[in-house]
């Protein structure tokens, strides 16, 4: 439950188009002589595979044969020479097998089609009747706003039923749909609602209240569509992302929900590769803390309470690179400049190698591999209560090095670029954004130590540090 009633999602079409093509594919196969059931298998579940690459399965507000017809005649085309690549019965000419996959290759558009154009139907007057159709609140009641009610009144096959505006300083008597409250209670509308879907139109609402809003929708698994700025511009390219409403672009955010699979494969590449890591850089960890030991005289292993995902803590290892207390630094921000950093803390820290100890962390769960830093309850407080958007880092598991890192946003850099480029991370995540960042991360080095940031200091501090700060990171 989430609130008086249980929210009532809409019906995916997802499962009947998959069905559809399936049932088209497999009916233009066999009715043109398949050389058998392996050649067919292979075939259908390829093309299969290429159609949801396509995003040909996707809900879509406009279901149109016609915008889909490149994407079908290449799941078509792929079709047709996985079965001749999987004819190995080798009783055709390559003529024969050239002519078997044009015409297989027509068979399987015409059915595509024609089985595309009865599930669309199918689906449009069921949404006509409510079956299929999602409630939707709109957010800002300017003149775009008003069009889009207007547009999918007039409309109801798009599947989106509007209940009405959230909007501040709006007069509820100039509008078309109730005014269901202020911006600021969106989501309390949502829940007494029982409303899944949110439409991001033009309103009252500053950027920064507007993002806060659509991030609290997307880790709320509400569906999002936004319409983006000179969004005229915008619609005869229609990219995945994109819905036509009339003439109104919006663009469809996806939720925040990591797939199951994904989480299992993104810890099993943390477990690998850190476990690899630690073996193979055992020796360079042996030889820094023994030079540690050399040059500070005290334990080189130092532990540190860090903030991880969802506002947990853990214990944080790094290697000791300044003889300092962990209370002396839970407080302190960067120790770059510290007069008891010598020649070979000074090399550890810049090159990152202080840091390697936790890849232990990574391997117990605590962390992974790639994403925001974590950092010490002290400066989560402060900065959760001076930045927007400062507690959205902690959506997923905090991370050896992210996407602030790769872009040099480090040390004594703008910690409100950080939040962006953490939160850039997070919205629009990956396996393959974790790969290019760890590549990314083998040429890194900090920055300068001598590269201050007076802005960010006064921001903590209100003053200048004191020389003898100190900082586990």
């Amino acid at each position: 439950m989430t609130g008086p009633r249980a929210r009532r999602r809409g019906i995916s079409i997802t499962p009947a188009l998959v069905v559809s093509d399936l049932a088209a594919m497999l009916a233009a196969v066999l009715l043109g002589g398949a050389p058998g059931a392996t050649a067919v298998a292979g075939a259908v579940l390829g093309a299969l595979v290429v159609a949801g690459a396509l995003h040909l399965h996707r809900s879509r507000l406009v279901l149109s044969v016609l915008e889909d017809l490149p994407a079908l005649s290449f799941v078509a085309l792929t079709a047709s020479v996985l079965l001749m690549a999987f004819d190995v019965s080798g009783t055709r000419t390559v003529g024969e097998s050239v002519r078997g996959a044009g015409l297989t290759l027509l068979a399987v558009l015409g059915a595509l089609m024609v089985s595309r154009s009865l599930a669309y139907a199918a689906v449009r007057r069921l949404r006509r009747h409510g079956v299929l159709a999602h409630r939707v609140v709109v957010v800002g009641a300017d003149r775009v706003g008003r069009e889009l009610v207007a547009a999918l009144r007039a409309d109801p096959s798009l599947g989106l039923r509007p209940l009405g505006f959230v909007d501040d300083d709006v007069d509820p008597r100039t509008l078309s749909a109730p005014l269901l409250g202020p911006t600021r209670r969106l989501p309390a509308v949502l829940r007494d609602l029982s409303v899944d879907d949110v439409i991001f139109a033009f309103g009252s609402a500053d950027d920064q209240q507007t993002l806060s809003l659509v991030r609290w929708c997307q880790l709320n698994q509400r569906q999002v569509f936004v319409v983006p700025r000179y969004f005229q511009l915008l619609g005869l390219d229609r990219a995945r992302s994109l819905e036509v409403v009339r003439d109104t672009t919006l663009v469809r955010l996806h939720r925040f929900r990591p797939q199951p699979g994904q989480v299992l494969v993104k810890r099993a590449f943390d477990v690998v590769l850190s476990l690899a890591a630690l073996v193979a850089l055992s020796p360079v960890l042996a030889v820094a803390a023994g030079l540690l030991r050399l040059e500070t005289g005290s334990g080189v292993l130092f532990r540190q309470e860090r903030v991880g995902r969802a506002g947990r803590t853990f214990e944080l290892l790094k290697l000791r690179t300044i003889p300092a207390t962990t209370a002396e630094a839970a407080v302190t921000w960067n120790a770059d400049h510290d007069p008891r950093l010598g020649r070979v803390g000074r090399f550890l820290r810049r090159t990152g190698i202080d840091e390697l100890p936790q890849l232990w962390n990574i391997l117990r769960g605590d962390m992974s591999l790639v994403g925001p830093r974590p950092e010490r309850p002290h400066f989560v407080q402060q900065f959760s209560e001076t930045l927007e958007g400062y507690r959205h880092r902690h959506r997923v598991d905090t991370g050896l090095t992210g996407w602030a890192q790769v872009n040099k946003l480090r040390g004594d850099t703008s910690i409100e670029d950080r939040v962006r480029a953490d939160n850039y991370y997070i919205e629009n995540w990956s396996l393959w954004t974790d790969a290019k960042i760890l590549v990314r991360t083998l040429g890194t080095f900090r920055h300068d130590p001598a590269r201050r940031r007076p802005e960010v200091i006064s921001m903590l501090t209100g003053a200048a540090r004191p020389a003898g700060s100190a900082t586990a990171d």
